[in-house]
């Protein structure tokens, strides 16, 4: 990739003073070293999607492990099942990553999304104080008053031959008139102590190349790198009964009582039986 930084485009560079632009060639400077998983990172100020951007260079040959894309504003990015998520320009962190974990089978290349979401929620937990939850099965969620509410999100697809982009959506700055829905929440709202955006991209970063590294160096053991026990620890469906809307119309009600190792979200019904979910909408109907 070519480096762009936002910055370079001044046109509308200061429209919202409580939203500055994120510095690249700081990012670059703190995120890009010898050894180290990030190889370059670029900012854009605005783009459709940085997933659909970042799969296309990996198709093409043209993105190394490590590279990151970074957009100011994204104005046809997209959640699971093709949802869309929009957001002021520069109200988040709206970023992509790619990925070739070689060293681990394919098969177990379905825990990404989630490692994805114990490092986002781990980063900002430190960054930005403030206390979050995972919804299985990419959901970062927020406590906004008394409500619990979806602040951030994460889409893994595949891309080129042996790589993985993930992409990242988290409202820092969103404000209540803002919010594209009413269970929509943002840092902000769940009173962080910090919203900077260059520290919490950093911190967000760092922890998902920790997290990747761990999981990478145990082959994908889930177990093994400790990922399985950490997802479950922070992950609020769990305990709580909940229902499964699933391909081909069905739905599953009953209790999220486990996350089995291939990363599925085991839930028990009425009728004693466990069944586990890989895929699919998953609605808590009662709080744990």
């Amino acid at each position: 990739m070519t480096p762009q930084d936002a910055s370079d485009d001044n046109s509308s560079r200061w429209s919202d003073l409580d939203r500055p632009p994120l510095n690249a060639a700081a990012l670059r400077r703190g995120l890009v070293r010898e050894g180290g998983l990030w190889s370059e990172v670029e900012v854009v100020r605005r783009t459709g999607s940085t997933n659909a951007d970042l799969v296309a260079l990996a198709d093409q040959g043209k993105a190394a492990e490590g590279a990151v894309l970074v957009a100011e504003e994204q104005t046809a990015g997209r959640g699971r099942l093709d949802r869309q998520w929009t957001a002021p320009p520069r109200s988040g962190l709206f970023f992509s990553v790619f990925l070739r974990p070689t060293e681990v089978p394919v098969a177990r290349w379905g825990w990404l999304p989630l490692l994805t979401g114990v490092a986002v929620a781990t980063g900002l937990s430190r960054a930005a104080g403030v206390d979050t939850s995972l919804k299985w099965p990419n959901d970062l969620l927020v406590n906004v008053g008394s409500e619990e509410r979806k602040a951030g999100g994460i889409l893994a697809e595949r891309a080129g031959d042996d790589g993985v982009v993930i992409g990242v959506g988290i409202n820092v700055t969103l404000r209540a008139e803002e919010l594209p829905v009413p269970q929509a929440g943002s840092l902000l709202l769940a009173g962080a102590a910090n919203t900077d955006r260059d520290p919490l991209l950093r911190a967000v970063l760092r922890s998902l190349e920790d997290w990747y590294g761990r999981w990478r160096a145990a082959a994908g053991d889930p177990a093994a790198s400790g990922l399985q026990d950490t997802y479950a620890a922070g992950c609020s469906t769990l305990g709580r009964v909940v229902r499964a809307e699933l391909p081909g119309e069905r739905a599953l009600v009953g209790e999220a009582v486990a996350l089995d190792g291939d990363g599925r979200l085991v839930i028990a019904t009425e009728e004693g039986v466990q069944e586990p979910v890989g895929a699919g909408d998953i609605v808590h109907l009662r709080p744990a």
